[in-house]
């Protein structure tokens, strides 16, 4: 783990030739360990203190450009899921006019921080996550726990552990890609700049994670761009104190502009600026879209070619197999199908079981639904998850609910009721299936909803290829199965069904740099944040070759 400078760290060389530097050594970093808050711990009792201190508190939140807070007309308020009567955050939408002012001001000050070191970028990134691991820690789990509804160990796994392995992995990369250089030759050395990107990065966050706002807006500046950071309305309050964070520790004025918007005004603003040079988006398919014609219809007028990277969700499945574990299959279905309500792009949403093993599956699985606990996660630490996230997303998944009493091939087995007469609650349902095509199975829900189809036990080849030919989209999946010819087998179908996949485990969980995230087809770019690539996609590289002997003569050999 990185204390202290970074240099003292890795060290620097300069080469003999006096043109390149790089750093001598590789960067030590590792995950950060996951805090348990056990009753009676140091970190439980910082957290409860934190959580006091904001409860029936709202607090103000500007836009802000450069180093000034600006307020305008058109005012919102961040609402806490479970507690709708509570305003955890006030802030204001920036105009048309006030995203503008933020792109020229990004884009003035983007040479020089193209050229700050990246060792000194990087060691911003260092910072705040030491400072997000210590004294900001409680701080900003409180504020993700009472703005986005997450229990205290979703909140730990989210705004403390994987927002601090994105800042030290990413800034890790970012140094050590500087070591990947070209080859040289007799008489001439080449060398790769890693510049940031002509123009700016419009960054584009959802509610569900905390770490995805720090990361989408976070990487890209790490790597020399300029950003505006358009924070998503449902966690307003956790991403300003990342970004607070951020300049606390070193990041100049105007290059993460922070700017709540309206998103079409946002996305029509940036998509008709010439200076528009990448999108970093996660969110949902339709939105994507949008943005990407918006920049197709603009191309002739921008500068130089947008990058767009996104990632857009999944219907996520479980495959078990007839010699699956049952045990592990109903405990890791359990975790990624209720966890944070299944407001996760990776969350089980549909699920095929062989005829042979469902009588146990289902009892287990209705056996641990009868004790999950849904209500208020900041007074009640046992609850297991706690309401959706807005009235918007409540109506959506109640229409569903709907759909799954009235169809005649859907059975509702357990839970179906919901209530938003003080939060957004829905309860944990399980919906069994007799046609694998019903929309329930293919389309994504972003709910506390798990659909089963049970099949006959000689069909789990039809049904490989079923789950493969479902959905439109390919982020998640896992296999349960021991028998390991099957295994091959559904690794083989499955190929292109899912971008992180899992084996005899969860379809939620990934762990930056040990599972980069992302999928293709309709859940996006696949750019796998956490990984060591992803820092490389915000980058334009350039080469410069340097000759030592000069050109004596403008003919060849062949000539003579």
């Amino acid at each position: 783990m990185i204390r202290g400078p970074l240099r003292a760290t890795a060290g620097l060389w300069r080469c003999a030739r006096g043109f390149r530097t790089f750093p001598s050594a590789a960067v030590d970093v590792k995950n950060e360990p996951i805090l348990s808050f056990k009753d009676g711990s140091s970190e439980r009792r910082e957290l409860i203190q934190a959580l006091d201190r904001l409860k029936g508190q709202t607090e103000d939140i500007p836009c802000v450009v450069g180093d000034e807070h600006v307020w305008t007309s058109d005012i919102r308020y961040q609402l806490c899921p479970f507690n709708h009567s509570h305003k955890v955050a006030k802030f204001c939408y920036a105009d048309q006019e006030l995203i503008n002012r933020a792109i020229l001001a990004s884009v003035a000050a983007r040479r020089d921080w193209d050229l700050t070191p990246v060792e000194d970028r990087a060691q911003i990134l260092f910072k705040a996550a030491d400072v997000i691991s210590g004294p900001k820690r409680a701080e900003i789990l409180a504020k993700t726990m009472l703005g986005q509804g997450k229990t205290v160990v979703q909140a730990e796994i989210d705004a403390a552990a994987e927002l601090i392995d994105f800042f030290r992995f990413n800034a890790k990369h970012a140094v050590e890609l500087q070591q990947q250089q070209p080859l040289d030759a007799e008489g001439s050395t080449n060398t790769m700049l890693y510049r940031g990107l002509e123009g700016f990065v419009a960054a584009v966050a959802p509610f569900n994670f905390t770490a995805i706002g720090g990361n989408l807006a976070g990487t890209p500046a790490l790597m020399g761009n300029v950003v505006l950071w358009k924070p998503s309305d449902a966690a307003m309050s956790a991403s300003y104190a990342v970004y607070r964070v951020l300049r606390d520790c070193g990041l100049p004025p105007n290059i993460i502009q922070f700017l709540p918007a309206d998103g079409p005004a946002f996305g029509d603003t940036v998509t008709s600026s010439e200076h528009l040079a990448a999108i970093n988006f996660t969110g949902s398919v339709p939105t994507f879209k949008r943005l990407w014609k918006q920049v197709a219809e603009n191309l002739d007028s921008y500068r130089t070619f947008p990058r767009l990277a996104g990632e857009c969700g999944g219907k996520n499945f479980h495959f078990v197999h007839s010699s699956a574990d049952v045990r592990s299959v109903v405990n890791g279905t359990v975790r990624s199908a209720f966890e944070y309500g299944g407001q996760k792009c990776s969350a089980c949403s549909r699920m095929y079981v062989p005829h042979s093993l469902w009588p146990q599956v289902k009892g287990q699985l209705l056996h641990i639904h009868s004790q999950l606990r849904v209500g208020d996660p900041v007074d009640d630490f046992s609850t297991f998850f706690s309401a959706v996230i807005d009235d918007k997303s409540f109506s959506r998944i109640r229409g569903w609910l709907d759909h799954a009493r009235s169809s005649p091939s859907l059975s509702v087995l357990a839970g179906g009721g919901c209530d938003d007469s003080r939060g957004y609650f829905v309860e944990p349902t399980i919906v069994q299936t007799t046609d694998p095509h019903d929309p329930i199975m293919s389309q994504e829900i972003f709910g506390p909803l798990l659909s089963v189809y049970v099949y006959p036990d000689d069909d789990y080849k039809k049904v490989l290829e079923l789950i493969d030919q479902t959905s439109p989209y390919a982020l998640t999946g896992a296999v349960f199965a021991q028998d390991p010819s099957v295994i091959e087998e559904a690794a083989r179908v499955l190929r292109n069904a899912a971008g992180n996949y899992y084996v005899n485990d969860k379809s939620t969980g990934s762990i930056v740099a040990q599972q980069p995230f992302g999928g293709a087809r309709a859940s996006g770019t696949n750019d796998k944040p956490g990984g060591p690539h992803y820092v490389l996609r915000w980058t334009s590289p350039q080469v410069v070759k340097r000759t030592s002997v000069p050109l004596t003569e403008w003919t060849y050999p062949y000539m003579g």
